[in-house]
């Protein structure tokens, strides 16, 4: 069972690590994997009354690998915690399977009474990107995404993202994405992981200036239909006074580059 799980997280590691060449590398210089095998150990002497060992074998480990995990944490197959250090996983802490945790992420808690449930749990295949804290006893939903050095005090629904601090929810659309983006999510979907836990299209501040862009464009496109309208209408008038009532400076052609101004801000 012991070396099942090993070599499972060593593919899962190879997969989502381009830097992984090998898994004699990745069992040798990953300290990531070396906590996990370790926290399995204090996690079967925790639920099987070693409290003391437990923490022993916690305490060694955090102090081989930089990686802290209460051996009363559940933890998942396939957990791919990159990099590592200075990570910080709670004791009433639940990670699922395929989850991607990277350096200096807390799952924390901010209750003090014992026995409760005060830390995080994670859904599958969420990633938690670098220095984030996620803080509290509720539940980041499958698939979701935590933003480096965002901070989660509440909870995030299944395929969301969470972005800054104090963190805003940001819940996938249904929308047409362009052939360009849609080809990135599909190749992430398929490493099952998104590096640091954000794509360019999670910056809420992005996406709001797109929108107006947007905006003005369909206003300039409107605009020049109804001062082309005006042109037909005084043409098909055939006098004058009809003419007369178009501004010189009527603008019936578009020069609004929204395409241009999309990219300044991606």
């Amino acid at each position: 069972m012991f070396f099942a799980r090993l070599r499972e997280d060593i593919r899962c590691i190879l997969e989502r690590d381009p830097a992984a060449r090998s898994a004699w590398e990745v069992l040798t210089c990953y300290p990531g994997l070396h906590a996990l095998s370790m926290h399995r150990a204090a996690y079967w002497c925790w639920t099987h009354g070693l409290k003391w060992l437990g923490r022993w074998i916690s305490h060694w480990a955090r102090f081989l690998t930089g990686i802290e995990i209460h051996p009363g944490a559940q933890i998942g197959r396939r957990v791919f915690i990159d990099h590592g250090m200075g990570v910080v996983i709670g004791e009433t802490a639940e990670i699922g399977d395929d989850c991607t945790i990277y350096q200096g992420v807390t799952l924390g808690g901010t209750s003090l009474t014992k026995g409760s449930k005060r830390h995080p749990t994670l859904g599958k295949g969420v990633i938690v990107g670098a220095n984030a804290q996620v803080l509290g006893g509720f539940t980041v939903g499958d698939g979701a995404r935590v933003g480096s050095n965002a901070v989660v005090t509440k909870p995030v629904p299944d395929g969301a993202t969470a972005v800054g601090n104090p963190a805003r929810i940001i819940v996938a659309k249904k929308t047409v994405m362009d052939e360009k983006q849609a080809e990135r999510e599909a190749v992430a979907a398929r490493m099952g992981f998104s590096a640091y836990g954000v794509t360019e299209g999670d910056d809420p501040l992005a996406q709001a200036l797109r929108g107006l862009i947007d905006n003005a464009s369909t206003h300039e496109h409107q605009i020049t239909l109804i001062w082309q309208a005006i042109e037909k209408l005084a043409n098909a008038a055939n006098s004058d006074d009809a003419r007369g009532c178009m501004p010189c400076d009527a603008r019936k052609t578009e020069d609004f580059d929204a395409e241009g101004m999309n990219q300044l801000v991606k």
